[in-house]
């Protein structure tokens, strides 16, 4: 059953929501690197790193940000804007906070039972930032 705005708002911290989008996002990831096939894990773990780091988020928000609802973008800058103590090693300040944001947006989508709306802009991610990869390789 879909859980309501008001309920996932009044009920969720958005460091709740972002530990489940976390969780829910890397999924999303690991569905698509092992899409083609099998493959050694070794390079499996290499080609995620493309998508969950909080360099890679950071730089997937800029993707998305454009496409998406007020609804999503309330809930991106409530994680991004969530007061937390946790810093990644890899990551400055602004890149952890803008993860932490993104992760937010797919635990609400989780939450709110909008897997096609999460699938829709992981693809629209993915294929820009594979995209630009590839540009930039040329």
């Amino acid at each position: 059953m879909e859980k309501s705005l008001a309920f996932i708002k009044r009920n969720y911290s958005p460091l709740v929501l972002a530990y489940l989008g976390d969780s829910y996002y890397e999924t999303l990831a690991r569905e698509y690197i092992i899409f083609d096939g099998n493959c050694i894990v070794s390079k499996l773990n290499e080609q995620i790193k493309e998508l969950i780091t909080a360099v890679s988020q950071s730089k997937i928000v800029d993707i998305i940000l454009p496409h998406l609802d007020e609804t999503e973008i309330w809930f991106y800058k409530t994680g991004r804007n969530a007061r937390n103590t946790h810093h990644a090693k890899s990551a400055d300040a602004v890149e952890y906070r803008r993860a932490t944001g993104l992760e937010c947006l797919f635990g609400y989508l989780y939450l709110s039972e909008k897997h096609e709306r999460a699938r829709e802009l992981f693809n629209i991610a993915t294929e820009q930032l594979f995209l630009k990869r590839s540009e930039n390789n040329d």
